[in-house]
Parts: C-alpha cells; structure tokens; sequence
C-alpha cells in the first residue's frame, strides 16, 4: 500500500513537471505575439486544462487516451516496481529537457519510461507492441497533420482577410488568440493529463485496489487534470522562447492559425484515442504557418535539431528506465 501511495505521488508530481514542460506549447504564440503577459497567459491555459476534465468525463464521456496508455504492458506484466521505474525515469528526463530548454514529448517520455521497465523487467514479451508503434509512428504524424492542417487554415484565412483593412485584421486576430490558445490548452488538458490517469490506473490495478480503468474513482482524473493546471501556472519559460521564436517569427494571425491547427490535431487525436505530443504537435503547427509565408522563413536546422531529441525520448527513457528498475529490483523494493 506503501509502494502505491508513492507510485501515485510520483504520477502527480510527472503531471505538475508535465504542466510547466509544456506550458510553452499552450502560450509561445499568444506571448510571443504580446496578445497576454506571461503571468496572464498561464492562468489562461491552465483554466482550459482544468476544464478538460468536465469535457472528458461529461461530454465525451469517456477517458479513451488513459486506457490506451494502461495497455502499452500486458496487465499480467504490470508490478507497482516498473511503474515506480518508468516514472522515475520520466521525470528525471523531463526535468533535464526543461532544463535544456528542449521541447521534447513528456508523452513520449511516459510511454518509453513504462515499456523500458517493463522490458528489463519481464522481457519483450510484456510489451504491447501494437499499441507502442501506434504512439510512435505519431512521433511523425501529429507534426506533418498539424503542418498540414495550419497551412491550409492560414491559405485560407489570408485568402478571407486579402481585402480587409490591415489594422482591422491585426486587432481582429490579436483578440481572437485568446479563443484558440484556450481551445489548444483544452486539448493539451484532454490528452496529457489522461497519460498520467492511466498510469494510476494501471498501478490500482497492479495493487488490487480496482479492477478495471473503467470504475477508477474521480479522484483519479480530478487530481491529474488538476497538477496539469497548477504546472502550467509555474510556466515553462525557457522553451517559449524555442518555440515562439526560434522556429519562425509569430504574428496574431499566424498565432491563431498554428493554435487551431494544434487544435483540431489533438481533438483528431482524443477522438482516436491516441496519446500525441502537444509539444509535436504545435511545432508542426507552427512551421506550417511560416512556410506559408516562404519556406525559408522556417529555420529547419531548429527543427531538425528538435526532431532529433523526438525520436531519442522513447529509447534513452527506456534505457533510462531499465536502469534504474535493476537498481531498484537490487534494493528490493516490492
């Protein structure tokens, strides 16, 4: 019962380090764009992911991403050792990518923590392999979808506005920023606090204390959705600046069409029930947005540089992960 307690810590503090990782996702562009102050900003997006709860549970109706994330490791596989494993290793990369100023995926991070146990714990076989390739091949698909979708709104958009007055349209879209910042911190609440309720989930599971994700008690996702909101209020500056500016320079408009984009990415995804990065997603957002204007008004070498540490999250988490379940199977810990 001990082990579970902290196993459920551990999940509330990833949950809380997640919030402020990718707090930048929520606000690069409407802080960029000096549409909100930081501090307004955050407030502003960890609303959204608080009430993401009440669309998930009453709207939706369901919690369809935390069940896939509970099915990356075959129930009969899964001990309260692993998942204390898998989260040790997700936060420690977390917080060394937030360091960095790396937006790396706190999604990818999870799942590569929870396998890489798993496997060093039990072998290959444990794995759900379907469901881990299915996440992964997103590592490529949330960022070319998001790229496709916001090149098309923002084609679209300047198409509409070609003949409207260009101060008119610049108030316009600076105020309706704050619909689409809201609409994609409703997403990032939707998908990422669902990751660390499966993991919860799963560990209830593992300890007997439920028998099914379906009848975990509300405190479950309450608590998760809400250390998602507080951790977005402690912000995460240092990646802002990555990605509301390093990629390509933002306007409002451009602001509004990479937030809807990122969007309808992550409700496509929840729909799917699949678990993405809200931190590919708006990269790839937002690249489509400049390469509208001219593709050399991204700067690929940042993005080559970011999609390097995407397709590294999962293996060196797992490895990561790996380690420390040997350290923790050789202190005993049960």
């Amino acid at each position: 019962m001990t082990l579970l307690i902290i196993v459920i810590a551990l999940g509330l503090i990833f949950d809380f380090i997640n919030g402020f990782h990718d707090a930048a996702n929520s606000i690069a562009t409407v802080v960029t764009t000096r549409v909100l102050s930081p501090v307004q900003a955050v407030i502003w997006a960890a609303m959204f992911n608080f009430i993401a709860f009440f669309v998930a549970k009453y709207l939706i109706g369901e919690f369809g991403i935390a069940n896939t994330v509970s099915k990356v490791v075959l129930e009969q596989y899964i001990t309260l050792p692993i998942i204390l494993s898998g989260l040790i290793a997700a936060i420690s990369w977390n917080l060394m990518t937030w360091w960095l100023g790396i937006p790396s995926s706190s999604s990818h991070t999870l799942i590569g923590g929870f396998a890489g146990a798993a496997i060093c714990g039990a072998g290959f076989q444990s794995i759900h392999t379907s469901v881990i390739v299915t996440i992964a091949s997103f590592i490529v698909l949330a960022p070319v979808i998001g790229l496709v979708i916001s090149s098309a709104i923002t084609i679209s958009v300047l198409w509409i506005f070609r003949k409207v007055n260009a101060r008119f349209a610049e108030n316009f879209f600076r105020r309706f920023q704050l619909v689409t910042s809201g609409m994609f911190s409703l997403g990032h609440g939707l998908n990422d606090s669902q990751k660390v309720m499966g993991i919860i989930a799963t560990a209830m599971i593992a300890a007997g204390q439920i028998d099914s994700i379906k009848n975990v008690p509300d405190w479950v996702p309450l608590s998760c959705f809400g250390a998602i909101g507080l951790g977005t209020m402690v912000g995460g500056w240092r990646i802002v600046k990555t990605m509301g500016s390093k990629i390509t320079k933002v306007t409002p408009i451009e602001g509004v069409c990479a937030e809807a984009a990122g969007s309808l990415t992550l409700y496509l995804t929840e729909a799917l029930k699949i678990p993405v990065s809200t931190t590919h997603t708006i990269t790839g957002s937002i690249m489509g947005v400049g390469a509208v204007k001219r593709l050399s008004a991204v700067r690929w070498g940042v993005t080559i540089d970011l999609l390097w540490a995407w397709i590294l999250t999962i293996p060196v988490s797992a490895v990561l992960a790996g380690l420390i379940y040997l350290l923790v199977n050789f202190i005993g810990i049960k």
